[in-house]
């Protein structure tokens, strides 16, 4: 944390934001409207909130325009176009980063033909196979596991226990949190009837720029192409990515999320919780999926989807509503049937 934290007129000109009371208000914490204590920064996004406003002892708050003349809350607003986008400058202002010094621990394991770019960070117990490449800062937390060619690039954050086979290119910045599993072999077996006989795979795993993959995530290399993700993408914990498949840029593929082998991916596509994607279809740009949605084929660009199995959101939303609808239906046949029946 910074030390003594920010004062409303320090927060106000990080964020180009302009500043209404009290600018020598000090805030050290960030915290919920409802939460709030006088040394806590807060933050609005819309007029809904405006009691919630009214009502905080927060010091200061980030609102939008539409809030800036309320009559009472904090003595410091700091009125921002944004309040989301301004949150998170002030956030790494408040909390910055701690970045280890450079160095290996005694204990690290470090393979022969190993490159270490300048400035890198490895942590206790971590193993480096043979012609392992880390370019420059990168930092290897403890248990760290990379096999024999593995190539990672310059600022890459590896995190406690993450694990990259032989065959894996990660690009600069990447960042794999805790347990993430990187280029293991898919789920591919051959059936003969008397057993299953697994398919080798000699494919590689490739994480381009600016990847971030969550915590018990494990991403398979391909069999004999590579499995791809592509820049700017962001992959969230306990999500399962299979053999071949490429995602392309700036997507978000959230919690639970299982993606069968070969599946193709758009730029900027959006899968929600626990979405499952079968192998072998094209899933177009910008798409975007439901939470706990079943993709059993192709969906176009642009589209919205939802429900088991997918299909265009309205019509899922349709389907719905016309289902709750047919209870007091049912309902009102049994009484005509029950009313017939004791006419008879």
């Amino acid at each position: 944390m910074t030390a003594g934290g920010l004062t409303a007129q320090a927060v106000a000109d990080l964020v180009g934001g302009r500043l209404l009371g009290d600018g020598d208000v000090r805030v050290d914490s960030i915290r919920p409207l409802s939460r709030a204590g006088p040394e806590a920064l807060s933050f609005a996004v819309s007029a809904r909130y405006a009691t919630d406003l009214s009502r905080s002892r927060a010091g200061a708050v980030l609102i939008p325009e539409e809030l800036a003349e309320g009559p009472s809350g904090p003595p410091a607003r700091i009125v921002v176009r944004d309040p989301y986008q301004a949150l998170v400058r002030v956030i790494r202002a408040l909390f910055p980063v701690h970045t280890p010094e450079s160095g290996i621990d005694p204990t690290a394991r470090i393979g022969p033909g190993a490159r270490l770019g300048p400035g890198v960070f490895i942590g206790p117990q971590v193993v480096l196979g043979r012609d392992v490449q880390l370019g420059a800062r990168t930092r290897l937390a403890e248990h760290v596991s990379l096999g024999d060619g593995v190539v990672v690039g310059d600022d890459v954050v590896l995190g406690p226990g993450a694990v990259c086979y032989a065959g894996t290119r990660l690009g600069n910045r990447v960042v794999l949190k805790a347990g993430a599993v990187i280029g293991g072999d898919g789920f591919g077996y051959l059936s003969d009837g008397t057993g299953h006989i697994r398919i080798p795979h000699v494919g590689g795993c490739v994480l381009e720029d600016d990847v971030e993959i969550g915590s018990n995530t494990c991403i398979d290399r391909g069999s004999i192409d590579d499995t791809v993700i592509g820049r700017g993408t962001k992959v969230d914990n306990l999500v399962q990515v299979g053999h071949n498949v490429r995602i392309g840029e700036r997507c978000l593929i959230m919690a639970g999320v299982g993606i069968a082998g070969s599946t193709r991916i758009g730029n900027d596509a959006i899968l929600a919780g626990h979405v499952g994607v079968t192998d072998h279809l094209v899933i177009g740009d910008r798409a975007q999926i439901a939470a706990k949605s079943a993709v059993f084929g192709n969906v176009p660009a642009g589209s919205s989807l939802s429900g088991h199995p997918a299909r265009p959101n309205r019509q899922f939303l349709r389907a719905q509503a016309a289902m709750y609808r047919l209870a007091p239906i049912v309902d009102k046949l049994e009484e005509l049937v029950s009313d017939r029946s004791a006419r008879a």
